[in-house]
């Protein structure tokens, strides 16, 4: 802190100007610092403007990060839950008209030519659910063939132990509580389809003018029983598939609102108020101003007095 001191009659030391000096240099210090963060936009740029507020943005940051990853599992897996409940929603069509041609081969009306055509249409939209279940896919990895389990990462707590949602679309998921939990669609190699048991679609193939097989008369309700169960089961699995979609869409919201508040904290703490740096600045620039003039003056002190040693 500079002290006044009005003994100036000396020419061997300059308080005044000293004193003058350190305040030029403290004010340059605050322009350079005023300067830094209205150049940066950042109120701190270094530990050392503010040592609380340093170690908690960087721990905000941190965390933020945490949630931004977060965000992109939860992306994927919504992605991964989108392509199964689309495909889910397809297969259902197709049992739905295998359903509808056991309905029609049941009535009296028809001939066994009729039913046997009926047969036949009705495998071929058992060959197109294998085809859907070939093909969804997502990553490499095969979504629908009972075979898919993953676990996704959507958050962290206080103490960054992972939170996780599971995908399970494994024949042996005891959430579908089917039939022994076989939950399998693949219409081609199966005689559970959907969960069924004795339920094989190829046997659909088989219905032929000497052998209604399936769709005979002895055997076409059971068909029919069978294949309206076999519905309603792959309507199940798509329900808890869709409430696994609503909860990542809740999620995706939560960590959206997180991430925008994160932000917010962030930039309390670390971002410049530019109007305040900038009224700071001009103050400097005038106090830079004023110790110059001052410091000017202060040099000339002495001088007066060597008027005394030539006198």
């Amino acid at each position: 802190m500079p002290t006044v001191n009005g003994e100036n009659s000396r020419i061997r030391t300059n308080i005044a100007a000293e004193n003058a000096y350190n305040t030029l240099q403290t004010t340059n210090r605050e322009m350079s610092l005023r300067q830094l963060r209205l150049s940066t936009g950042k109120r701190i740029n270094n530990a050392s403007d503010d040592v609380s507020g340093y170690i908690t943005s960087r721990a905000l940051t941190a965390r933020n990060g945490t949630l931004k990853s977060s965000i992109l599992a939860v992306s994927d897996a919504s992605n991964v839950t989108s392509i199964v409940q689309d495909a889910l929603n397809s297969i259902n069509d197709l049992v739905t008209s295998i359903k509808d041609s056991a309905s029609s081969a049941a009535s009296g009306a028809l001939g066994t030519d009729e039913k046997v055509a009926l047969s036949k249409a009705a495998y071929r939209m058992a060959q197109q659910i294998q085809t859907v279940v070939d093909s969804t896919v997502f990553g490499g990895n095969q979504l629908i063939d009972g075979t898919y389990s993953a676990d996704f990462f959507i958050g962290a707590d206080a103490l960054y132990n992972v939170i996780r949602i599971g995908i399970n679309m494994s024949t042996n998921n005891s959430d579908f509580n089917v039939d022994s939990n076989n939950f399998d669609i693949n219409s081609l190699n199966t005689t559970i389809f959907a969960g069924v048991t004795g339920l094989n679609l190829q046997s659909l193939n088989s219905v032929s003018a000497t052998n209604l097989g399936i769709f005979s008369i002895s055997q076409i309700g059971t068909t029919m029983a069978s294949i309206a169960t076999a519905l309603n089961n792959v309507n199940k699995v798509a329900s808890q598939v869709g409430g696994i979609m609503n909860r990542l869409s809740i999620q995706e919201d939560i960590l959206k609102s997180q991430i925008t508040n994160y932000n917010a904290a962030i930039s309390r703490l670390q971002d410049a108020d530019v109007a305040q740096e900038q009224l700071n600045l001009i103050r400097s620039q005038f106090l830079q101003q004023s110790s110059l003039i001052t410091l000017a003056q202060a040099n000339q002190n002495p001088g007066q007095f060597l008027q005394l040693i030539r006198g």
